[in-house]
């Protein structure tokens, strides 16, 4: 469906203009999937010493809010992509790991060129400390665009030598806003969503003028050693998957534990489609037991 249908138009529309207006309508719409049952939603509005503090605390029926939180970093290639495009991921997150979900609105671009999403992000991080949570209770997760700022939050934590959350997910992370490799990627199997033209084009709304090489942009570079155990899926079939494989390998590198899972014949960002795909509920399984285990020990590398 999304080969036939989805692409065709993604290689047409332009994220500028009335283009971008029609695809954040049309991404928010995602947004009417059903919630899990006894899902709970509160909306979050505060100033903070990084900057305000907006987004969506949603917790799931079985989840305990005194045994840790989760930061999650929604994706839409950093111009699209909303707390009710993404409130139903963010929901179901919740219910496999048993923990409440921050769901951040940080600033998008065009509007807001970096580094406006990643000072949200270390807002959104610094704000959870500050009710009460240890760097270590805390799950930081995000897909696509969500999983670079994922990224660049660890990274700047690093260069801060702060404490480290408990455990990270990225879903498809975009992580080489140079998008090398997309092309000679779709030419041997074309991606069924993602045109290499567009994920360029959101990259360079982000980025603007700025040197593509500056640390919190280059997320791919720098030490990863002190990251903490992180979790990485994708699907088989999607341009962005060198992205991931290039970030697992620069954390094996380092020594830090990071599983990676390529799910074969799986789009981008699959788990999304948890009320279509078989597959992508197991997957989200997958991150329930990942967390749970990363939060109660360590985990080798």
């Amino acid at each position: 469906m999304l080969r036939s249908s989805l692409r065709p138009v993604a290689d047409r529309v332009r994220l500028r203009g009335s283009g971008l207006r029609v695809v954040r309508e049309a991404f928010d719409s995602v947004g009417f999937a059903p919630l899990p049952r006894g899902t709970r939603i509160r909306a979050i509005s505060e100033p903070h010493g990084y900057g305000d503090v907006t987004g969506l605390w949603i917790t799931a029926r079985e989840a305990d809010p005194r045994a840790g939180a989760v930061l999650y970093l929604h994706g839409g290639g950093f111009v699209f992509g909303s707390l009710r495009s993404h409130r139903h991921l963010a929901a179901m997150v919740s219910q496999v790991t048993g923990l409440p979900v921050l769901l951040l609105d940080y600033r998008r671009a065009p509007e807001h060129r970096f580094p406006a999403a990643a000072n949200d992000a270390m807002a959104g991080w610094r704000w959870l400390l500050d009710q009460g949570y240890s760097a270590d209770q805390v799950v930081v997760a995000g897909d696509s665009a969500g999983g670079h700022l994922t990224a660049g939050l660890l990274s700047e934590l690093t260069r801060q030598r702060a404490a480290m959350p408990g455990a990270a997910v990225l879903f498809s992370p975009f992580l080489d806003l140079t998008c090398a490799q997309l092309d000679e990627r779709d030419a041997i199997q074309r991606d069924p969503y993602i045109p290499p033209e567009r994920a360029r084009e959101a990259a360079r709304q982000y980025a603007g003028d700025v040197d593509l090489d500056t640390p919190g942009l280059n997320v791919l570079k720098g030490s990863k050693r002190r990251w903490p155990p992180t979790l990485i899926q994708a699907g088989d079939v999607e341009c962005l998957l060198g992205d991931s494989e290039r970030l697992a390998a620069a954390m094996r590198m380092a020594g830090a534990h990071c599983e990676l899972q390529v799910w074969p014949g799986q789009v981008h960002v699959f788990p999304a489609f948890f009320h279509l795909v078989p597959e992508a509920r197991l997957a989200l399984d997958h991150v329930g037991a990942f967390v749970r285990t990363a939060m109660s020990q360590r985990m080798a590398a």
